[in-house]
């Protein structure tokens, strides 16, 4: 219920900033003769809304390549909305063709070419979700009001001189937003898994699944406008009861992404009391990929300290009591329990703290430190090539 009542809020906020953006687009939108009624309208806004969610930039481009067609004369395609403009939706389809080559080609692709393809690919999608949440949603909400809205719902109550565009626009924009950010969010989750998978395999059949649930959008719209929200509600309702896992690991893969593209570890200093790091499981019911801030207490017990989705207010967990080490990664790094033969990893380190793992041993005082993953079967490989035993490399 907090996580629906901070949405509600902040897009409200931002309701209320774009109403008067969404007005004039309007306003400079070409009039339809042949304009759907109210509720099929609606019914079809909710489709094109989770459909765009799937895929911002492609939905985003599709629309406004319709809109422009559809525009007959000179005048009309002169008033049309930003995301109508030849100059917006011919490159975006270039870019989505261009992914589409890419994701086509990307089991015969060497991992070493295609993931870096894939970064650009995820930030590209995060940068066109946000900006079609803030400046193509209030558009089409304001587009369904001029469909027949308001004349339907308050004309015949006796208010047909009253302008209701402006309420309108405030009550329905954030509900809109919501859908939208939603399902958005587990949209960009998929990219996320992508990015974070080291087989091409697993990523084609998780883009399948994407392109599969974005064509089913399509088509029950197109075959009947009911059917289409119907679906569409149900894509949204889903997108609800993950939205708390898709944030967190949407979080996660952009911190990852931004220490590897910059380089982060080479001008990353650890900070002597308090760094930022990321949970690696549920602990007392605070989900995995929480991301806090870890210290030590006065009693000398590792605290971590949290903002549920970044911006509510701190709340703090306490770990299990134990032995705690450093585990170096090929690619990441960990803080691990150890309690004699077993080993859980509890805390993921972002690759900023590459090369800094020692540092983390002497401001928490842990055990020590130990290589895991790749680099120690790799470490393990070198001394059986050396001459040593298999005793000795483990």
């Amino acid at each position: 219920m907090k996580k629906l009542v901070f949405l509600v809020t902040t897009l409200a906020i931002l309701a209320g900033i774009l109403t008067p953006m969404s007005a004039r687009a309007l306003e400079k939108s070409p009039a339809s003769p042949s304009l759907p009624q109210p509720g099929v309208q609606m019914a079809k806004t909710l489709s094109e809304i989770t459909g765009v969610a799937i895929s911002p930039l492609m939905g985003v481009g599709v629309v406004g390549a319709i809109q422009f067609y559809h525009a007959k004369t000179d005048e009309e395609r002169a008033r049309l909305p930003w995301f109508a403009s030849p100059m917006f939706w011919v490159p975006a389809l270039v870019v989505v063709a261009l992914c589409f080559l890419k994701d086509t080609a990307g089991t015969a692709l060497p991992t070493a070419l295609k993931k870096p393809l894939d970064v650009l690919e995820t930030v590209e999608h995060k940068i066109s979700g946000l900006v079609a949440t803030g400046a193509f949603v209030p558009i089409a909400v304001s587009l369904m009001h001029d469909a027949g809205i308001k004349s339907s719902s308050f004309s015949s109550l006796g208010f047909a001189a009253i302008d209701t565009h402006w309420l309108y626009n405030l009550l329905m924009t954030p509900v809109a937003m919501i859908l939208f950010f939603v399902v958005f969010l587990a949209s960009n989750a998929i990219n996320i898994l992508i990015l974070l998978s080291p087989f091409t395999t697993v990523d084609a059949a998780l883009k399948t699944f994407r392109t599969g649930v974005l064509a089913t959008v399509v088509v029950s719209a197109y075959a009947n406008p009911w059917l289409g929200a119907a679906w569409a509600l149900v894509i949204v309702i889903f997108s609800y009861f993950i939205a708390g896992w898709s944030f967190r690991l949407s979080h996660f893969g952009l911190e990852f992404i931004w220490d590897y593209v910059t380089f982060r570890s080479r001008r990353f200093t650890p900070e002597p009391r308090a760094n930022k790091l990321f949970l690696s499981r549920k602990i007392d019911k605070v989900p995995a990929r929480t991301y806090g801030r870890l210290s030590r207490d006065e009693s000398g017990d590792l605290v971590f300290d949290y903002h549920p989705w970044l911006v509510l207010p701190r709340c703090s967990l306490r770990l299990p009591a134990g032995k705690y080490e450093t585990g170096h990664g090929l690619f990441y790094s960990e803080i691990m329990r150890v309690d004699n033969d077993s080993v859980k990893t509890m805390i993921l380190l972002p690759p900023r703290y590459r090369g800094h793992e020692q540092e983390l041993v002497k401001i928490y005082a842990l055990s020590g430190s130990r290589e895991v993953g790749l680099r120690a079967a790799w470490t393990w490989f070198k001394n059986i090539l050396r001459g040593g035993t298999a005793a000795q490399a483990a």
